[in-house]
């Protein structure tokens, strides 16, 4: 039995995901204790629940301590098997989170995780569905990592009503070094039940911004009339990204200027990966057994995320800071 501090570091959801993830490949029991303890709203909400329901229905495990508002679980994984099946998070609880907790599990399958997920998938505090599939996905491929991602409906908050699919393959993970890649700028500037001209000024406000600082981007203009009410601007390039979501009251121009900025300060740090991408791959490296990156800042979710995975695999990782920037390898 493996014991988690839930309230380590960062202490939030972040822990639970990774834990019971990793948990899921290796075989063995957790128990993970004072969840969210420093949170206002300590323990388990119901958009971690649904993450460790559906880690436990790939996985066969066994579940206590699983009701709202709980800070100990104990997650007893037995063997990782490949699904077809469609999951409601309800309202808008996040796409990107709940597939966080399955996707280091997931590659470990005997076969492919076929999802049909709805909830949110453009909301505040989590990745965006567009960062998952252009950054994410795009970076752990280059480790052997095999999934597809296809959006058939947006989900903002508080309604969601989103929809995506998700299909991955089982993978051995091979270590890789990340490095600074000089690749063309994309994006797209979406809304949906708003006027047609909130997602055109979202990308020309975007594209104004990235061009001052010298880049110049592609932004597809999303205008769609899905089931809940909201925009936003997202933006790629290698292993960086940037994501801002609309808010009533928050003017079209702020939206998009908000992601450029993020964007082009990311860009002209030098770093290989974006400060966001940074924690998502440590538990790959991990599983992986090799790897490094360059981000900007030691954050307190890479901080946790290094500390849980050396928890659960043989490995340990190394953080050292140099020209300003923040280098991370396995040892």
């Amino acid at each position: 039995m493996i014991e988690i501090d839930g309230s380590f570091g960062e202490g939030g959801g972040q822990i639970l995901r990774t834990a019971v993830s990793l948990a899921a490949v290796i075989g063995k029991d957790i128990t993970i204790k004072n969840i969210r303890k420093n949170r206002p709203n300590p323990g388990l909400k119901p958009q971690h629940m649904k993450s460790i329901e559906l880690a436990a229905l790939i996985s066969g495990a066994g579940v206590r301590g699983l009701h709202p508002g709980s800070t100990e679980i104990c997650f007893s994984p037995v063997e990782i098997k490949g699904i077809d099946t469609t999951i409601d998070i309800g309202t808008a609880g996040s796409i990107p989170l709940l597939l966080q907790c399955i996707m280091p599990a997931a590659c470990a399958s005997d076969g492919n995780i076929s999802l049909r997920i709805r909830g949110g998938t453009d909301v505040d505090w989590s990745p965006s569905v567009d960062y998952l599939k252009h950054v994410t996905l795009n970076a752990l491929s280059e480790m052997g990592y095999r999934a597809s991602i296809r959006t058939i409906a947006r989900g903002y908050y508080p309604k969601g009503g989103g929809l995506v699919e998700v299909v991955i393959e089982p993978a051995g993970l091979k270590e890789y070094h990340y490095f600074r890649e000089e690749e063309n700028i994309s994006g797209i500037s979406h809304a949906s039940n708003l006027p047609e001209h909130v997602a055109r000024r979202q990308a020309e406000s975007a594209k104004s911004l990235l061009r001052e600082h010298g880049f110049e981007c592609d932004i597809l203009v999303e205008d769609n009339n899905y089931l809940s009410t909201g925009s936003g601007v997202n933006l790629w390039s290698g292993f960086i990204g940037s994501v801002s979501t609309g808010k009533r009251g928050l003017p079209a121009e702020k939206v998009g200027s908000r992601a450029a900025k993020q964007m082009a300060a990311s860009l002209q740090s030098g770093a290989a990966v974006d400060i966001h991408l940074a924690d998502q791959l440590i538990p790959f490296m991990g599983l992986a057994g090799g790897g490094s990156f360059t981000t900007t800042e030691l954050s307190g979710h890479l901080k946790t995320n290094i500390w849980v995975t050396e928890q659960f695999l043989d490995v340990k990782f190394e953080v050292k800071e140099t020209d300003g920037l923040i280098g991370v390898r396995v040892r």
